[in-house]
């Protein structure tokens, strides 16, 4: 590629949270630009934010439409290479799907869609069109999270019996949707976040993470939702025990009621020789506890100790911290390498990789089962798809 790619959004104007985290994550590897968007369903906010971003006049639109449709008859070397959708769960499906059958591939928030359905349709449109569509899990685009998978799958710790995975918030403490903040508002609403709360959010990205590390799937669940808050429609607390397809056993916390925590995610996982500890407040720490000698102490970095995933994606040399921006900015550079080789009619390094459309069927699937299980008296509740 002798360009950088071309991104339009959906969503992300100068009202929202997540938009500029996209915004900053694509760019950190220059290889990525935006040059248009649909960034607000407010017609004054989406001019307002295009020109915050100095877009072009006539690539600022006010629907998502309205962008796709014109973005489409542009010629091939002007018009956006991919869609990135950073609207709220509700607001997912329609996009994405208009980009596929545009021929436009795709960048998306989590979950992938309002309902399982809707993420099947995603997924045979995924199919039919040969598009990349990249899910935005951020947690697996961390350095030590690479190397923890790295060491799972090459055995090192023998057969994985054991997972505990945990995700507390305290950020939902309070009705905190009746007093103005948008994020609660949209997250607590049913017609808009889905059938879950708590454990759409933010359970979905432990679920996955430990599907991710660990490379099993959860075949069974035991779950307990809670809507802790007085008057809240959806979860806002829970706990789910699992059951993996070697025949591991886990257990699963996901809370937006943890008074005083902040985004506490946090991942144990053992094996039959030793196991692994990782916590997303420290990202660049990764334990590895052994059944016969000290705990190691593993650090993310450009050092030559860790393997080469998690080097391929360390950004800094030892002890220069990297966060949540660089590992978001990991999951853009792979889907921009791949895209870019699929545009050269090339390979794509043989290291590149991101959450696709089979995360998005998977988290949403976690989702129904998990609030099926909730409100079932069965112990297990076979995990459906």
């Amino acid at each position: 590629m002798n360009r950088k790619l071309r991104m339009g959004m959906v969503g992300g104007g100068k009202d929202a949270f997540i938009g500029s985290i996209h915004r900053l994550a694509a760019n950190m590897d220059g290889l990525i630009e935006v040059v248009a968007g649909a960034l607000s369903i407010n017609p004054e906010i989406a001019k307002e934010s295009g020109k915050m971003l100095f877009l072009q006049e006539d690539r600022i639109y006010t629907t998502f439409e309205e962008m796709i449709e014109k973005e489409s008859k542009l010629p091939a070397d002007r018009r956006i290479d991919f869609v990135t959708i950073v609207t709220p769960n509700f607001a997912h499906f329609a996009p994405a799907m208009l980009a596929l059958e545009k021929g436009f591939h795709v960048v998306i928030e989590k979950p992938i869609a309002f309902t399982l359905d809707e993420a099947q349709q995603l997924k045979k449109k995924v199919k039919e069109t040969g598009l990349l569509l990249l899910l935005t899990h951020t947690y697996s685009g961390y350095p030590m999270v690479r190397q923890a998978r790295t060491m799972v799958k090459e055995g090192v710790f023998g057969k994985i019996r054991k997972v505990y995975v945990e995700y507390p918030q305290g950020w939902l403490s309070k009705m905190s949707e009746r007093e103005g903040n948008a994020q609660a508002a949209w997250r607590t609403d049913p017609k808009k976040s889905g059938k879950a709360g708590a454990m759409g959010d933010i359970g979905t990205h432990a679920a996955h993470l430990a599907e991710f590390i660990t490379g099993l799937k959860i075949t069974h669940l035991c779950a307990d939702l809670n809507a802790m808050v007085p008057g809240r429609a959806l979860d806002d607390d829970g706990n789910v025990l699992l059951k993996f397809d070697n025949g591991a056993a886990g257990v699963l916390m996901a809370s937006q009621v943890a008074a005083g925590e902040e985004n506490a995610l946090k991942i144990r996982i053992y094996g039959e020789n030793g196991g692994l500890e990782w916590a997303q407040q420290e990202p660049n720490t990764l334990l590895v506890k052994w059944l016969d000698k000290p705990t190691q102490i593993l650090r993310a970095g450009t050092n030559g100790f860790v393997g080469a995933e998690a080097a391929f994606n360390a950004r800094t040399p030892a002890g220069h911290p990297e966060g949540y921006l660089e590992a978001f900015a990991n999951l853009y550079r792979n889907f921009a390498l791949a895209l870019s080789a699929r545009i050269d009619g090339t390979k794509a390094p043989e290291l590149v990789d991101f959450p696709s459309v089979e995360d998005g069927i998977r988290g949403m699937a976690f989702i129904d089962n998990v609030v099926k299980s909730g409100q079932s008296n069965e112990k297990w509740t076979p995990f459906e798809i």
